[in-house]
């Protein structure tokens, strides 16, 4: 085996990494500046405005998309992140997950309608959502940091990485397992490609790409952290300092106000499924 020659992957992908680093102010820069305004925008949203104004809003919200009893957790779960002291570095991770989802859904659900359009744009993709998805999260902090340096930035464009195949997969699902007879319906009735999508495909897979959606919020809700230790703000920030200070107190405070969080927005969106299955 000594005398095999190893293939050099980490030379090509040095390589591959160089080649772009030449061109990184045409290519990088207009995503952080996009990137970055986002995250300005949403951070000062909503810390600015008042914590019983947003606990109302997502009470309201789990009203609307659950039950009574999910309303009251939900109001109760975010009095107590104030009450700890940890509002605003939550809000800063809410903005965080926030356009961590929203450009995965931007790029995840055309992707998806490809995938479920194309049969080889689909094999094309499967590996490489298989790498993406399987590739440690901690991998994905280099290539983000040669890019963009330190900051929320790189911690975005990670939690992108990590959590868009799960919107890709299931928007391909959910148009493939629409009744091939419904299709065939739209086509007889003369319907173009994209009305057939919008009026029928979309609608009818709208559970299942809401089903990715709800993954795709808690894989990046599950990145803070990571984030953290390139300088991403947040809960985050908090746990991976109390891990350096071996302080067990506030990690468990910083980490129980993350899971309040992700049961929150996973109890919305995962109603929000359930509403859209019943009126189907």
């Amino acid at each position: 085996m000594d005398s095999v020659p190893k293939v050099p992957i980490d030379k090509w992908v040095e390589g591959f990494v160089a080649f772009l680093g030449e061109y990184r102010g045409e290519l990088f820069d207009p995503i952080d500046s996009v990137i970055s305004g986002m995250l300005t925008f949403f951070s000062t949203v909503l810390t600015g405005v008042p914590f019983f104004i947003i606990i109302l809003l997502f009470g309201a919200l789990t009203w609307v998309f659950g039950k009574r009893n999910t309303m009251i957790t939900t109001v109760i779960g975010l009095s107590l992140i104030y009450n700890l002291g940890y509002w605003e570095n939550t809000m800063e991770t809410l903005g965080l997950v926030i356009v961590s989802a929203l450009v995965s859904i931007v790029v995840g659900i055309p992707a998806g309608i490809l995938c479920a359009r194309h049969d080889a744009f689909r094999n094309l993709m499967t590996p490489v959502l298989d790498l993406m998805q399987t590739m440690p999260a901690f991998v994905y902090l280099i290539p983000a940091i040669f890019f963009f340096g330190l900051g929320e930035v790189p911690g975005v464009i990670a939690s992108v990485i990590f959590a868009m195949p799960p919107i890709v997969r299931l928007t391909n699902l959910g148009i493939r397992q629409v009744p091939q007879e419904l299709a065939e319906a739209a086509d007889a009735f003369g319907s173009t490609g994209w009305q057939k999508l919008w009026k029928v495909q979309l609608p009818l897979a709208k559970t299942t790409i809401l089903a990715g959606i709800n993954q795709c919020i808690m894989l990046a809700l599950s990145m803070v952290v990571i984030a953290a230790m390139i300088g991403a703000k947040g809960l985050g920030a908090d746990v991976y300092r109390a891990i350096s200070q071996v302080d067990i107190g506030r990690g468990f405070e910083a980490g129980l106000s993350i899971v309040i969080i992700a049961i929150v927005l996973d109890r919305i969106t995962q109603h929000a499924g359930q509403k859209e299955r019943e009126t189907i």
